[in-house]
């Protein structure tokens, strides 16, 4: 036991130490989840991207409304309730474009409540197939 010529002194650290623990931890917490946050917001868009394809792809192989849409929904596992499709035809080129909107829920726990719900937008052409 080294002695610093004050009686107590560890024991004056260990105290220092746990306050500054219980100040620090719950920036430390908001830290992990907006970083988490920020995570699924990215897994979403992946997913967006990837909806958008797969609602392109039949709609250049299917001509009839709606199937896209559902395509979208199938082929990512969004929640179907946040998610907007829109077709565009371009008979001149021959082309089909489908523009998908989501609404990314921001819902955990500190953080959600400090967030709007944030909107990502995916756009995929293809080609119409005949």
């Amino acid at each position: 036991m080294t002695t610093t010529g004050q009686p107590g002194a560890e024991r004056g650290q260990c105290g220092q130490a746990a306050v500054e623990l219980a100040l620090i931890l719950p920036l430390v917490l908001v830290l992990f989840l907006g970083l988490v946050q920020v995570g699924l917001v990215v897994r979403d868009d992946v997913l967006l991207v990837h909806a958008a394809r797969e609602a392109a792809r039949r709609a250049a192989v299917d001509r009839a409304d709606g199937n896209a849409r559902v395509a979208a929904i199938n082929g990512s596992g969004l929640t179907a309730s946040r998610l907007d499709v829109r077709t565009t035809r371009d008979e001149a080129a021959g082309t089909v474009s489908e523009t998908l909107r989501y609404r990314s829920p921001t819902g955990l726990p500190l953080i959600g409540p400090l967030l709007p719900d944030i909107t990502l937008e995916a756009k995929a052409t293809m080609r119409e197939e005949s």
